[in-house]
Order: C-alpha cells, then sequence, then structure tokens
C-alpha cells in the first residue's frame, strides 16, 4: 500500500481508506448501505490493516452514531496502528442547535464522536459541509481551539465550493489558524466536476483530494449493464439513496461501463479496481474510500493497487467519461494557453 501526504502537511495517509457507512444500518439510507456488527467490522479492519490500509472514515451522523461506536469497537486495543478521520455538521438532533458548525455544536460533536469511538483525539476531523449561517471566524477559532486541546490533529473539510474553501484559507493565513488541509469531496469517473474548480484549487494551496464514492454511488460495481434490472443487493434499490445520491442519466453509465468491460477484459481486472485505479492516478488525490458490505467484497477493492492502468488505457477512459464543464470552466478551456489543465 503506498502512502502519501495529506495535503500541504506532514502526514501521510494510505491511499486507500476504508469507509465505515456500511457499520450499523440504522435507518433506510444506511441499511441500505449495510449493516455490518461489531464481530464483521472487527474482521474488515484486520483484513485492512493486512494489507496496509491503516484509515477508516466515518460521521457522527452515519446509523446515528452507531458506524462511530462499532469502528471504536473494532479498534479497541489497537489505536496506535490506525488513522481515524471522521465528520460532524450535518443535524445530529432535535434541538436548535443540535445542526452547523457553531462552537456550541462542534465541541459538542467532537465529544460525542471522541466517546463513541473509544479515544481521546481524532487524526482528520472534516466538516461534512459548508454551513452559511455561522461566521467562518467562529468555526476555524473553534477548530484552532481543538486542535490546540489535543482532541484533533488535522483538519478538513467536505462537500464545499471552491469559495467556501478559499475564503476558509484565507481566514486561516489571516488569524494564523489551523487550515484544511484534506477535502472530501465526491469524485469518479460518472462524476468529474470535483476536476473543474476544486482540483485546481487543490494543487494550488496543498488541500488533499479524500475521495468518496469512487463507484459514482454504488454504480460502478460491475453489475449495473445497459438491458439489466438492478441487482437485488444494490444500495440503489432504496429510492430515498438514488434521490440523495447524484444524479447521472443511464446512458452515461452504460456508456462509461462499456468502455471499463474492454479495459477489464484487456487487464484482467475487475469494473470497480479499474475505476479506483483510475482515480488513484488523478492530480491532487491523496487517498481514495472504498466500502465494503463483506469480506469478499473488501478484498476485490484491496486489489485495485499495486498496478497501473497503461496512458493509452487511461486515455479511453477519459474520453469516455468526458463531460461539458459549467460556465465558466467550459469558456476557460478556450483559452488553454493560460489555463493549463491540472497535472
Amino acid at each position: 500500500m503506498e502512502y502519501r501526504q495529506l495535503g500541504g502537511s506532514g502526514f501521510k495517509v494510505p491511499e486507500l481508506s476504508f469507509g465505515t457507512g456500511t457499520f450499523g444500518g440504522g435507518g433506510e439510507m444506511f441499511k441500505a448501505w449495510g449493516t455490518t456488527d461489531v464481530a464483521e467490522a472487527t474482521r474488515l479492519v484486520d483484513i485492512c490493516l493486512e494489507a496496509g490500509l491503516t484509515m477508516f472514515d466515518s460521521a457522527d451522523i452515519y446509523s446515528g452514531g452507531m458506524a462511530e461506536e462499532i469502528l471504536g469497537q473494532a479498534i479497541k486495543g489497537r489505536r496506535d496502528q490506525v488513522i481515524i478521520s471522521t465528520k460532524a455538521t450535518f443535524r445530529a438532533g432535535k434541538g436548535p442547535n443540535d445542526v452547523g458548525s457553531s462552537r456550541h455544536h462542534l465541541i459538542q460533536s467532537v465529544d460525542a464522536s471522541l466517546r463513541r469511538l473509544g479515544t481521546d483525539y481524532i487524526d482528520l476531523f472534516q466538516l461534512h459541509g459548508f454551513d452559511a449561517v455561522t461566521p467562518i471566524e467562529e468555526v476555524l477559532h473553534t477548530l484552532d481551539d481543538l486542535v490546540r486541546a489535543g482532541k484533533l490533529r488535522y483538519l478538513g473539510c467536505s462537500n464545499f465550493s471552491g469559495w467556501h474553501l478559499m475564503k476558509s484559507l484565507a481566514i486561516s493565513e489571516k488569524y494564523g489558524l489551523s487550515r484544511y488541509v484534506a477535502h472530501q469531496a465526491y469524485y469518479s469517473l460518472l462524476g468529474r466536476d470535483y476536476e473543474w474548480e476544486l482540483m485546481p484549487l487543490a494543487l494550488d494551496q496543498k488541500v488533499g483530494a479524500v475521495v468518496w464514492s469512487p463507484l459514482g454511488w454504488g454504480r460502478l460495481t460491475g453489475k449495473i449493464r445497459r438491458g439489466q434490472p438492478l441487482p437485488e443487493k444494490s444500495r440503489l434499490q432504496s429510492q430515498l439513496v438514488r434521490d440523495i445520491g447524484p444524479p447521472i442519466p443511464d446512458e452515461r453509465i452504460f456508456d462509461i461501463v462499456d468502455t471499463i468491460d474492454v479495459i477489464a477484459r484487456e487487464t484482467g481486472k475487475t469494473v470497480p479496481q479499474i475505476a479506483l485505479n483510475w482515480l488513484l492516478r488523478r492530480p491532487s488525490v491523496s487517498t481514495v474510500i472504498i466500502g465494503a458490505r463483506n469480506e469478499e467484497q473488501l478484498r476485490q477493492n484491496l486489489e485495485a493497487v499495486g498496478w497501473e492502468l497503461s496512458p493509452e488505457q487511461v486515455a479511453r477512459l477519459d474520453a469516455a467519461s468526458a463531460a461539458t464543464p459549467a460556465y465558466p470552466y467550459w469558456h476557460q478551456r478556450g483559452f488553454a494557453e493560460r489555463n493549463p489543465p491540472p497535472v
């Protein structure tokens, strides 16, 4: 397992991380993701550590906190061997202050996550989304205080727009506060919007991408094909999950999978392995979060590393998954002489 710098920090993370959204299965959405219990989670952690995958990503809202609790039990006695990444900001209770990135909610959320995880520090803490109501200065001063208190070691954000992230970085620099070194972002062959603004920003400001849903919200598992029904165990069987996830036209999915299928025959690899390997070659990517309902899926996903697609195969995947960007990014492509693509 290759280890990479997390943005501009001195911290290294494995190129693959394990997402714990499948732990617990609380509520319709997370039950559709998976229902992994403590025993199963412990076995999955064992397999990850054997492969050199030491980073585990969670969030306070995953199954109402159960995912963090199960992860805490699964790593009990070996905290020093793992990197814990978790998130907060989304609504975690019914009260008016049980949501957002206010000082009140962040301190409350961090303390609750520490209890559930059974640890006294979090390696990477990320805001799950941007809070446009709370002043950014309040957010960043609070996070900096938590870093200074030893509860958090590195900071990141998730699902920010370019201006959200850049303004936050500017305020951190202005006041000498701990800055975001990671941005957990949606990125896949099916969804390449990250490349338009967030990737150039990440390279310029040294913010490492922590990629979520690298298989396009379960659409690049290799089980979805033109003219075939959805597999019985797909998360996409849930209307709620489909509505929450990124909308992707069926024909786009099928066209990209067709190209991946050809490369799969050439390489002897699976559709998910090719989709993951493609991401690992992209600029700014520090780590790609993989998920698994069971041991078989995990072992399959771990086979995405240790080999490389050829430049010609990468070019075919790039072409098959290309999409016209929104304005002003399509216009900037016409001035490539002074707006070169990220490398």
